[in-house]
């Protein structure tokens, strides 16, 4: 059997106590996510999660952190993700940015808010990655690092 785990990037993006988050289709369900996706051919951990943040929501935003690597397995289809989540502030919105398909739009929440519908969770790594943060895990993003 081939495992072949599928390398994701993700952002938590805080302004004033408000997270910038994703409505997306998950299906034909709308769920809730950090940006995120997958890391393409040639491009760093970095780089993804800008260009992510980017085509998710219109939001350029500096990287200012790593709060954590995460291993998931969805149950959902038994696929193992491993995720490596940035801390990032919101430098600039771009509201004619066109976004990736099956995504609805940004969504700027509390942690409260987001809380009320955890049903709404693309996967229990939403809240983790932002509990993190909030819990001040930081680490500097020369952790980070590409051979060659």
């Amino acid at each position: 059997m081939d495992w072949n785990p599928h390398i994701t990037v993700a952002t938590v993006v805080e302004d004033q106590g408000r997270f910038l988050l994703v409505e997306e289709f998950a299906g034909e369900k709308a769920v809730l996510n950090q940006p995120a996706g997958h890391l393409e051919a040639n491009e760093s951990l970095l780089q993804a999660a800008l260009r992510e943040t980017l085509e998710e929501t219109g939001w350029e935003v500096e990287l200012t952190a790593v709060t954590g690597i995460y291993l998931y397995t969805a149950p959902s289809n038994g696929v193992t993700y491993q995720r490596v989540c940035f801390a990032a502030r919101p430098l600039r919105h771009l509201p004619d940015s066109p976004l990736d398909h099956g995504i609805i739009g940004p969504r700027w929440m509390t942690r409260d808010e987001l809380a009320a519908v955890s049903e709404r969770w693309r996967s229990e790594l939403v809240v983790r990655c932002i509990d993190d943060y909030l819990r001040g895990e930081r680490f500097p993003l020369a952790l980070i690092r590409t051979a060659g």
